[in-house]
């Protein structure tokens, strides 16, 4: 004889059938796990600080159950946490129930530093962009966030020389332009070259090249000048203003 096992998720008072699986034998309710995540989400922190992680807890209906936790860096390829490499992480928490269905929740964890703009253009960024001069929408002003840091030979690299236009702008995921290696001969007076052109947008392919750079260290204010070529042409245009979290 076929019974059937009603999955539900749970959120808050309210719960959803969200499926059925035939099984021989068996009629019960099944909860998929369900997250509650702990503290601050996205979370904070200073590069070359500790991160303790504040945690999370799964359960399967009411009761409580064991979970696993991994960190992926989105812009320089981590497979972990490292507090010493600016990055913004994503912290997968996973759960199985004991009729094996995967639930997951998430954290990101931004590792920041801010250089004075006079020193060091290292930095977390909101960006409002400009392509071939326009700024469409509310969805391309203040997008958070653009971060560029120090290599270890003392060049910098930005995480979208795009600005966020195509990933955040048009929330089209992993369409950003990262790279851009920025070589900061004299910042006080502009003096900057892009050894890292060409660039090419992970979404769409084409030719892009970092071709101007101004730093205002009074308004803690970056201008970055991009253009691509896919087979249009155009010309982005960021504002990249230096935020504290």
């Amino acid at each position: 004889m076929k019974k059937i096992i009603i999955a539900l998720f749970i959120t808050g008072t309210f719960f959803t059938a969200c499926t059925t699986v035939d099984t021989d034998n068996v009629s019960r309710i099944t909860y998929f796990p369900v997250f509650t995540i702990s503290g601050a989400n996205p979370f904070f922190v200073l590069l070359g600080t500790p991160y303790t992680d504040p945690g999370a807890v799964a359960k399967a209906g009411s009761t409580v159950i064991t979970h696993t936790t991994a960190a992926l860096g989105k812009y320089r390829g981590t497979t972990s946490l490292d507090t010493n490499k600016v990055d913004e992480y994503f912290v997968t928490y996973s759960a199985k129930n004991a009729d094996g269905f995967v639930g997951s929740g998430s954290r990101k964890v931004i590792v920041y530093k801010n250089g004075d703009l006079i020193n060091s253009i290292e930095g977390l960024y909101t960006s409002t962009v400009a392509r071939n001069g326009v700024t469409p929408g509310s969805t391309y002003i203040d997008i958070k966030y653009i971060y560029i840091w120090k290599n270890t030979d003392g060049t910098y690299q930005i995480s979208d020389a795009f600005g966020g236009w195509y990933e955040y702008g048009r929330a089209i995921g992993s369409s950003e332009t990262p790279g851009g290696t920025i070589n900061a001969i004299n910042i006080t007076t502009n003096n900057f070259t892009f050894p890292g052109n060409p660039l090419t947008n992970k979404y769409f392919g084409g030719v892009a090249k970092i071709t101007d750079l101004t730093v205002n260290a009074a308004t803690k204010t970056l201008v970055l000048t991009c253009t691509w070529t896919a087979p249009t042409a155009y010309t982005f245009v960021s504002t990249l203003k230096q935020v504290q979290p």
